[in-house]
């Protein structure tokens, strides 16, 4: 799918998805428990806190960062931990924040950025979706993320939009791409206190509630990590579900397979260098 063909595919299917989305939530509300997915980006730097999430009874979802010191070793505990392991893509934000290693910014061809992108998914053990590491910046611009779709596009990978900007187009360009994709409804962690953690903890179930579900993203922040240990065994309690991304999905698309065997190309595991 080039370019300008994807301008056209986005204006239609942006219409047909405002039509289909109202009836198929309150289908979800109706039959299903509101149900949360929390992602813990940021992972790979913290052993502490990452490992304490990877041990966390509930079924998390974990965003690594690619290259970093506990990224490999926190993933495989995790993983064995029956957690869902993402790739935290490093993308190019407005305000000029160095990304580290397996950064993708708007000044790469195609090429490079396929091949940064390939080397850091190749990076993550047991890798089952990606979303951005802030990206404010190349969220907005269609050339590069039709470039990180077309990439995406070739692995049984989800993407989730961390919505780091409101004009974000990712996951309009996920969608053309036929990639199953989510965005983010909750940033739970803005500002690091426990009544701030609490309050959009509580915006979150709102959300599920009035929604059938939604998506959270917090960080491997000490106060973190203490409040989701001490409430996240209180779910059950509310009426109120956990499921991983990929779980989440399926649970909005009628439990559908995301991808039929052999359809896409294995993520071929390698032990990559930095760029």
């Amino acid at each position: 799918m080039r370019l300008f063909p994807l301008l056209a595919f986005l204006a239609a299917t942006a219409v047909a998805a405002s039509a289909a989305a109202e009836p198929a939530q309150d289908s979800e509300k109706t039959s299903l428990p509101p149900t949360i997915a929390i992602i813990i980006d940021d992972m790979g730097h913290n052993f502490e806190e990452g490992e304490r999430l990877a041990n966390m009874d509930q079924p998390l979802t974990l965003a690594f960062l690619p290259y970093r010191p506990y990224t490999v070793p926190l993933a495989q505990l995790a993983w064995r931990q029956h957690k869902e392991i993402m790739l935290h893509a490093p993308m190019a934000n407005t305000r000029n924040f160095g990304l580290g290693p397996g950064g993708l910014t708007p000044d790469m061809d195609e090429q490079s950025m396929a091949t940064t992108l390939r080397r850091a998914l190749q990076a993550i053990p047991h890798v089952r979706g990606v979303n951005n590491h802030m990206g404010s910046l190349l969220t907005q611009q269609l050339q590069p993320m039709d470039w990180v779709m077309k990439e995406l596009n070739r692995y049984p990978v989800y993407f989730v939009d961390s919505r780091t900007i409101a004009s974000s187009i990712a996951s309009d360009v996920a969608t053309a791409y036929q990639i199953p994709n989510l965005s983010r409804d909750v940033f739970l962690d803005h500002q690091q206190t426990q009544e701030y953690v609490d309050k959009q903890f509580k915006l979150l179930i709102q959300r599920a509630k009035e929604n059938g579900s939604a998506v959270a993203i917090g960080h491997p922040h000490k106060v973190t990590v203490d409040y989701l240990e001490k409430h996240l065994p209180l779910l059950d309690e509310q009426g109120i579900a956990i499921a991983t991304v990929s779980g989440l999905w399926a649970m909005r698309n009628s439990n559908h397979e995301m991808f039929a065997e052999g359809e896409k190309q294995a993520i071929r595991p390698a032990i990559a260098q930095k760029p």
